[in-house]
């Protein structure tokens, strides 16, 4: 498993032009990719390290300073560059593998009273929040909009023709 931590004075995932999630104050952005290995003592490490990591204002952490975290399965964190010039996925579980190690992430923080969202799949079929088709690309349009106190970062992932 891979995370990458944001630290955020504000943060806001978009689908489909719909804000689905946002925060405005400090807090964190997870981004989290599974491979295909990954299981129970990975996602306790995750969460330990996600929870208990002393980065926000004052050294603390987001349980010292209930903060927020919004949690973003992203398989492109095991994206193989080595070769070409076309990425291999190969490293990174299908959805149908990935969304329950996500889902037990989220629920972990939640159980340690986190106030979390998570997208680790669509929500909504019907709306078009479609996250992980078959080849676990992403199907519909996303936008992860991160404030720090530095700067602005932005993360998109488009539909796959």
């Amino acid at each position: 498993m891979r995370t990458v931590l944001q630290r955020a004075d504000g943060a806001s995932v978009t689908v489909d032009g719909e804000v689905v999630a946002a925060f405005e104050r400090q807090g964190l952005v997870a981004l989290v990719g599974v491979t295909h290995g990954d299981g129970p003592q990975e996602v306790a490490t995750t969460v330990r390290k996600i929870a208990e990591l002393r980065i926000l204002d004052g050294e603390r952490s987001v349980l010292d300073a209930g903060a927020p975290v919004i949690v973003v399965s992203q398989f492109t964190l095991h994206a193989d560059v080595r070769k070409g010039r076309r990425p291999s996925w190969n490293a990174a579980a299908p959805g149908s593998v990935a969304e329950p190690v996500v889902a037990q992430v989220c629920a972990q923080l939640r159980e340690r009273g986190i106030d979390v969202t998570c997208f680790e799949k669509s929500d909504r079929v019907g709306g078009n929040w479609v996250f992980g088709n078959k080849n676990g690309m992403s199907a519909a349009y996303r936008s992860l909009h991160i404030n720090t106190s530095r700067r602005t970062m932005e993360f998109r992932e488009y539909p796959m023709p």
